[in-house]
């Protein structure tokens, strides 16, 4: 991921979001129709949702690996119950009934101490398929996402492999923006999407954990001293503390040294790209899989369009 900024022509905007809720996708839906000619990926691999506004057609499906899994040969086994004894994840399962030992492949963690200690080699690690990769067409253009499986690991390195596979695609069709809808909070998959982005737009609302959690994701992404906005969606839901979330922006955060135990001020360098007011419009748009912004003009539809001309003025 380290040259991933310096090989790449297209713009690469990520939305985020430090909690679900918030209308990240919406708003990643709106941002990928304003762009014209983008490819769109959805990155949020844990559980991805911007299909349902875009109704992607696959047309390539790929397994993707990640980790191994533990798996048992009965013919090997000589029932000595030493997997059963080593195993920390309760993952060895020993059915009395039938005499015999399974292994219990959610609870296995792939750590291959059974595999290495089994006395009659009746235990290999093998890649463990974790989900699937598209590439898809949409009304939009092309799409990449993925659906990993419920406890799938390797969730940053198939966000990897997606923003990889959408800068080719849109390298080769010279397109002249990537919009990529990312995960919520700070984790592993959404320090893999910000590696080498043009811009991140984090969209938050005006809640108590709205805030706390925009502090937390904005410290995030000055670490790694990317060009950033705000938006605040449905800021006229409570008014005080989207003023207090617009304070925030302007004035920078303390931010303490875990290390040292004193607090810093930084400057946030932040920008605030909008307010967003509540809409019903957007759950009707949502309920005809469009995004707001195809399914009518309005004031919102004005205000979205506004803060997309605000974006690519930050990255063109």
């Amino acid at each position: 991921m380290n040259n991933l900024k310096e090989t790449k022509k297209t713009k690469e905007i990520v939305i985020l979001s430090g909690k679900g809720g918030t209308g990240k996708t919406s708003l990643s839906a709106c941002f990928s129709y304003l762009a014209e000619r983008a490819v769109v990926s959805d990155v949020d691999v844990d559980a991805p949702d911007l299909h349902l506004i875009l109704q992607p057609r696959i047309q390539e499906s790929h397994p993707f690996y990640g980790g191994k899994k533990a798996v048992l040969n009965r013919e090997k086994c000589v029932l000595c119950g030493k997997c059963k004894e080593l195993c920390r994840f309760d993952a060895i399962i020993y059915n009395k009934d039938e005499n015999y030992y399974k292994i219990d492949l959610p609870f296995c963690e792939g750590c291959g101490v059974c595999s290495r200690f089994c006395p009659a080699g009746a235990i290999t690690m093998e890649d463990n398929l974790c989900g699937e990769w598209f590439k898809s067409t949409t009304r939009m253009g092309t799409m990449v996402h993925a659906r990993l499986e419920p406890g799938g690991e390797n969730s940053g390195k198939l966000v990897t492999l997606i923003r990889r596979e959408s800068q080719k695609r849109a390298e080769k069709d010279q397109n002249p923006f990537i919009t990529v809808d990312g995960s919520p909070g700070i984790g592993c998959p959404v320090i893999a999407s910000l590696t080498g982005a043009d811009f991140v737009v984090m969209v938050t609302e005006p809640t108590v954990s709205g805030l706390h959690d925009l502090i937390r994701i904005a410290g995030l992404i000055l670490h790694f001293g990317i060009p950033c906005g705000v938006i605040i969606n449905r800021f006229d839901v409570n008014p005080q503390k989207a003023d207090e979330i617009e304070e925030f922006v302007s004035r920078g955060f303390e931010k303490e040294n875990k290390n040292s135990g004193r607090s810093s001020f930084y400057e946030n360098k932040i920008s605030l790209l909008g307010r967003i007011p509540y809409d019903p419009d957007m759950v009707k748009a949502q309920i005809k899989g469009l995004s707001l912004v195809e399914y009518c003009n309005s004031k919102t539809t004005t205000i979205i369009k506004d803060i997309w001309n605000k974006i690519v003025s930050n990255i063109c």
